[in-house]
């Protein structure tokens, strides 16, 4: 059967778009973490859609189950695909299809590069305004599936409010394709709306239109540091007023987060502040007018400075120096190695409700393990929150207490265990703590539905039933 699987699959795609068995390559079937790894039976890269379709009905028939990889960046699992599986990779369906000035809109296939999409917006006066650091890598069908938000979703909100229309194929190779450009479509229900952060458990997101906006022409950044957490959430509401809606990032940072990763840029750049503040934070507006826009900026900075609020700050005055204040926020590859092995964490909450989170967290590891070390950092504007944790070694039972420890602290105040990067495989046995019995009944019946065989990433956002 294995045989016939891969020779039917080869008719399709062609015989170098399979892989099989030990040949499959190390990114088909290893999550990012390198925790999680499978052993899925072929890897298949599709050209189109009529490809998907065709492989969907193949394995509909014969009971594979099939998993989309994207640029695999996510760390929840996600896109590990099962066991004697295929994982059916989009990175060939890649192309910007169309960029409508009129419409303000980009119809783009599943499998292109974050990056690329947006350079190629900008190339056109129009930005697409989901921004994050995996932007080189991340794919658009893999930021749809797990309704990505990054670090502008306080002005332009999350993927699901981009994506005007999808296509999409579902698991017994029907296509479902609504390509629209409108803003305003009440005529039913939105099938959409059930794929956007579905994971791929529900269809395979082929095609899609995303909303842009103008390109702004000014961009003004700043690094902030503020006594308190309440201060750092008053300049957050402050400059939300003072610079009339422009506000687009306010990427909020604890000390020994700062601390951490600056130490461990030095030797590519000085910090751009000193140490010894409660919060930083990352700053950034969006404009039209550069010389009205920056005085306004250093207007509002100055008088948040004024009022105690702000106790240093430091404004880009170059490109060079507002890669250099993102660089703390996002080149965190050097601060994180020395912590590896590590456990990531994306969890969202009400923005007051940050702090008490945050003691929760603290207190629940630590009494686990005393010698853990803990850093937090995140989206403020929005409620999500990161958090890393490590004690220099990793197990299952370490994992699990992790799990355990953050998840109850997010419990306690209400909030939910997954913000960006979704449930996957590593969540699913806590989605009971942020979700009630009656909401994953209804889950389990819309997969049912849509999926009765439960071929589409088996396993994932809902865990087997007992």
């Amino acid at each position: 059967m294995s045989d016939e699987l891969a020779r039917q699959l080869a008719a399709i795609v062609g015989e170098r778009h399979v892989q099989a068995g030990g040949d499959i390559a190390e990114r088909y079937r290893i999550d990012i973490s390198r925790k999680y790894s499978s052993t899925p039976a072929f890897a298949v890269r599709p050209g189109s859609t009529q490809e998907v379709v065709a492989i969907m009905k193949l394995a509909h028939a014969a009971g594979v189950p099939v998993t989309a990889i994207g640029g695999q960046s996510g760390t929840c699992a996600s896109a590990v695909p099962a066991n004697g599986g295929i994982a059916l990779s989009l990175e060939r369906m890649n192309q910007v299809l169309e960029i409508d000035r009129l419409s303000m809109t980009m119809t783009v296939e599943a499998g292109c590069i974050l990056q690329i999409a947006q350079e190629m917006a900008e190339a056109q006066g129009a930005l697409l305004p989901l921004d994050l650091g995996a932007r080189g890598s991340a794919m658009i069908g893999g930021v749809i599936g797990t309704n990505a938000g990054g670090n502008r979703v306080l002005r332009w909100g999350m993927m699901r409010d981009m994506v005007l229309g999808l296509e999409a194929v579902l698991a017994d190779g029907t296509v479902l394709s609504s390509l629209t450009k409108m803003l305003k479509d009440n005529a039913g229900y939105h099938w959409k709306h059930l794929l956007i952060g579905s994971e791929g458990t529900l269809g395979i997101v082929t095609k899609a239109v995303i909303r842009l906006r103008p390109l702004p022409t000014s961009r003004q950044t700043a690094l902030i540091a503020c006594p308190s957490f309440e201060d750092a959430i008053g300049v957050l509401r402050g400059l939300e007023v003072t610079l009339s809606g422009r506000l687009s990032s306010f990427e909020l940072m604890w000390g020994d987060f700062y601390e951490a990763m600056t130490e461990a840029q030095l030797e590519q750049r000085p910090r751009p502040m000193p140490l010894g503040h409660a919060f930083y934070v990352v700053v950034e507006a969006m404009g039209g007018d550069e010389e009205s826009d920056s005085a306004q900026f250093e207007r509002s900075l100055m008088t948040l400075v004024e009022d105690g609020k702000v106790v240093d700050a430091v404004i880009a005055q170059s490109d060079a120096q507002r890669e250099a204040i993102w660089a703390v926020r996002e080149d965190m590859t050097p601060g994180l190695a020395p912590r590896r092995p590590f456990s990531s964490y994306d969890v969202s909450m009400g923005v007051g409700d940050m702090p008490a989170f945050v003691a929760a967290a603290r207190a629940n590891v630590l009494a686990a393990f005393p010698e853990a070390a803990m850093l937090f950092y995140g989206h403020a504007g929005d409620g999500n929150l990161h958090a890393i944790l490590s004690v220099g070694e990793t197990s299952k039972d370490i994992q699990r207490s992790f799990d355990t420890a953050i998840y109850d602290a997010v419990r306690q105040v209400g909030g939910s265990i997954a913000a960006e990067h979704g449930i996957g495989t590593t969540r699913s046995a806590y989605l009971s703590w942020a979700r009630s019995e009656a909401e994953i009944s209804l889950m389990r019946t819309i997969k049912a539905a849509i999926d009765p065989t439960n071929i589409l990433n088996p396993g994932k956002v809902l865990a087997p039933l007992a």
